[in-house]
């Protein structure tokens, strides 16, 4: 891909990513997030929600950030930097990982293309896209930590050169097809593509998403990000018997049905699930912790908090009563004076029909409690559950 930074359009304090004007022409409800301003949605939030997981949803992506780690020892910093195994990667995969601070605390949740061991690219959250910036190179400086000293390492913020797209929903692949060919069928989950020639412009195809579904994320140059929004949108499958009068083609989504698709799907928010106060221990990520690797930045800190059994912990639960837990609502247990935890995601699930939420609670509450959350003054009956609520194919 070029490499040509191009800039992406900004007014005052807020951002817009190159599809700015692409929203506004096909009626996108546009908000401010994380300092850009996004579609949140198009003919509606529960609408395009369930048509990717009927069918193919599209997804204005590009205030994503993208951070480049170059040198001979590129790999393993990014090994020492994050808490998941990234020495065993090879060219062409992709891996999840928490960021922490040597407290434990996340500073982030990242995805790690691995190009080759002197080449790794970072997909970083929007809203700590320049934090996440400062730290990493504060790491590979002369002032650098015992975890990252003396390794060979640039990094640069490529953030402003890409345009990225999700395309995700059980018809991805086809549509995809339609235009790239069979990389879709050859390219394995969490593994990328370069050099994919999408309605003729050379992309970054990765079959990754944030929805639960099956999907690609494809990143191009910024500047013919319009390009392959319009061929994704225009590109159709033939349906064919008991399909016919199927949906054939994607529809442009925005961000307020990818929060309850990642959502029922399990899958963290920064800022909600995860952040500086909440380790990826509590957050339930501890498959994603690799406690065995001798050095990383966070490693002592996490070691000691996983012998703690009474540390807080992520569960699922759904409404017995009436009512939506939101964001930041208390939830109390009894036997225990005071709130036991807090809400941190809460909707009216589209593909469930009900009334569903996460919370972090404290981890010494004993198993028969009887459990409520507090809806604008009133205790409202919940039950624990898996907070996977959403499994494709099930």
């Amino acid at each position: 891909m070029d490499r040509e930074n191009t800039q992406t359009g900004a007014e005052g304090d807020t951002r817009k990513t190159p599809l700015y004007d692409v929203h506004v022409a096909l009626g996108g409800r546009l908000v401010s997030y994380a300092g850009w301003l996004l579609p949140i949605q198009y003919e509606g939030l529960v609408v395009e929600h369930l048509a990717v997981r009927g069918a193919a949803g599209l997804f204005d992506v590009s205030h994503m950030g993208e951070i480049r780690i170059e040198g001979p020892d590129a790999l393993v910093f990014a090994d020492r930097l994050l808490t998941s195994r990234m020495t065993g990667l090879q060219p062409g995969q992709i891996a999840y990982s928490p960021m922490c601070a040597p407290d434990g605390g996340a500073l982030d949740d990242v995805l790690v293309l691995c190009f080759d061991r002197t080449s790794v690219l970072l997909v970083v959250n929007a809203a700590n896209r320049e934090a996440d910036f400062r730290w990493i190179t504060s790491l590979a400086g002369p002032s650098a930590p015992a975890e990252t000293s003396g390794l060979a390492v640039e990094v640069r913020d490529e953030s402003d050169w890409y345009g990225l797209l999700a395309l995700q929903g059980p018809l991805a692949p086809a549509l995809l097809k339609t235009l790239a060919g069979d990389v879709t069928d050859e390219l394995g989950y969490y593994r990328f593509a370069k050099e994919v020639s999408v309605a003729g412009v050379p992309c970054l195809v990765s079959r990754t998403g944030y929805t639960g579904e099956d999907g690609f994320e494809i990143m191009m140059p910024a500047d013919q990000t319009a390009v392959v929004w319009s061929a994704l949108l225009a590109a159709r499958i033939e349906m064919t018997g008991e399909q016919t009068g199927a949906a054939d083609r994607a529809v442009p989504c925005g961000l307020g049905c990818r929060d309850t698709l990642r959502f029922e799907a399990g899958m963290p928010l920064y800022g909600n699930e995860l952040d500086r106060d909440i380790t990826p221990l509590e957050a339930g990520l501890s498959r994603f912790v690799a406690l065995d690797k001798p050095v990383f930045i966070g490693r002592d800190a996490l070691a000691a908090q996983a012998t703690q059994p009474s540390r807080r912990k992520l569960v699922g639960f759904e409404l017995t009563g009436r009512g939506i837990a939101r964001h930041g609502y208390a939830v109390y247990a009894t036997g225990r004076t005071g709130p036991a935890g807090h809400v941190t995601t809460g909707y009216h699930a589209p593909s469930l029909g009900i009334a569903v939420g996460t919370a972090l609670v404290c981890g010494d509450i004993a198993e028969d409690a009887e459990w409520s959350v507090d809806i604008r003054g009133n205790r409202v009956p919940i039950k624990l559950r898996s907070r996977f609520f959403y499994k494709r194919g099930r």
